[in-house]
């Protein structure tokens, strides 16, 4: 089993940064993982945010974040982050952090098998 525990969501204003906090644990937790933040809002499907591959840092944005939010990741730590800046209204969403068997970084929520319980970020106008 693999535990994510995410913290840092909070509310802010239109153009400010926040920053956000995955931890990864368990004994199954290994290198061969990709790990990724997804958010949504009420009504509407999960949408992948950024993520990233362990093993080599290859990154993967979605399209409305590109240019502003940043995924790295500590090795040593088990640590994945979310740099969002210039946040927008549209951002506000619950955030969570997932994790998947493979090297390849997917958009579908359904290919993640572990998620963190979410936090929420809202951005005011």
């Amino acid at each position: 089993q693999v535990q994510l525990v995410e913290s840092g969501g909070g509310l802010v204003q239109a153009g400010e940064s926040l920053s956000l906090s995955c931890a990864a644990s368990g004994r199954t937790w290994s290198t061969s993982y990709s790990m990724a933040w997804f958010r949504q809002v009420p009504g509407k499907e999960r949408e992948l945010v950024a993520g990233i591959r362990w093993t080599d840092d290859r990154t993967y944005y979605g399209d409305s974040v590109k240019g502003r939010f940043t995924i790295s990741r500590d090795k040593a730590k088990n640590m994945v982050y979310l740099q969002m800046n210039s946040l927008k209204p549209e951002d506000t969403a619950v955030y969570s952090c997932a994790a998947r068997r493979g090297l390849v970084v997917t958009v579908g929520p359904r290919d993640y098998d572990y998620w963190g319980q979410g936090t929420q970020v809202t951005v005011s106008s």
